[in-house]
């Protein structure tokens, strides 16, 4: 089957250059294939901790590290308005956010006992997999250059014509960020949410290239774009 009318149109723009501002996007919108209790600490328990950081910094600098210390641990009554807030922070949302996160821990694998997706049926997993880092959304901008000669890189090259020549209307830009907002959304379906962060991400992936690519195939259509 000849694949020349997949080539790009030399009228329209080739794709862009990779840039840090597209790869933190991806990063970010990658960590959805994350666990919950993962994602909950990455999208509040890090900006949480930073806070408190900053008001223990504050306190400290009006009273002894001892006096922060013993007005968030409760041992002693605070001084000074800074303490007054940390004492707060200590009496009500540490022990929530200890309590909450070790009841969503115990709740989770108690669930996960018995709730084994069937694509992971006698599998092992080794420890290389668990410690792998998480995998991030695909950079489509590479399906572009893909080796026609191939089965899937024509499958690339034909999606990357649908979807950004022709769907999109050669906008690279609106048509990566679309592309990224649809496996993100894919991810925290209920369908993936048994897999690990590489099968969850990878299956999500493979959805997002059916799902856009038929509408933009049959309709020019982008269904992210519709949607929003």
């Amino acid at each position: 089957m000849p694949f020349s009318f997949l080539e790009p149109p030399t009228d329209l723009a080739p794709p862009p250059g990779g840039s840090v501002r597209r790869l933190i996007r991806r990063v970010w919108r990658s960590r959805k294939a994350l666990s919950g209790i993962t994602q909950w600490f990455i999208d509040w328990g890090v900006p949480v901790a930073a806070l408190l950081a900053i008001v223990w910094v504050l306190a400290a600098r009006a009273e002894t590290p001892l006096d922060v210390y013993q007005a968030v641990t409760l041992i002693e009554s605070p001084r000074q308005h800074w303490l007054w807030l940390l004492s707060l922070v200590g009496w009500l949302l540490v022990p929530a956010i200890i309590g909450g996160v070790a009841g969503e821990v115990i709740a989770t694998r108690i669930k996960n006992v018995k709730s084994l997706p069937t694509a992971q049926l006698y599998r092992r997993r080794t420890l290389g997999r668990r410690i792998r880092l998480p995998y991030v959304i695909a950079d489509i901008t590479r399906y572009a250059r893909a080796d026609l000669t191939t089965s899937e890189g024509a499958a690339q090259r034909l999606f990357v014509h649908v979807f950004v020549y022709v769907a999109h209307n050669n906008d690279w830009r609106l048509a990566l960020d679309h592309w990224e907002i649809a496996v993100r959304d894919a991810m925290c379906t209920e369908e993936y949410a048994q897999l690990d962060r590489h099968e969850c991400l990878l299956a999500a992936q493979s959805f997002a290239l059916v799902h856009l690519g038929v509408p933009a195939l049959m309709r020019a259509q982008c269904r992210v774009g519709n949607a929003r």
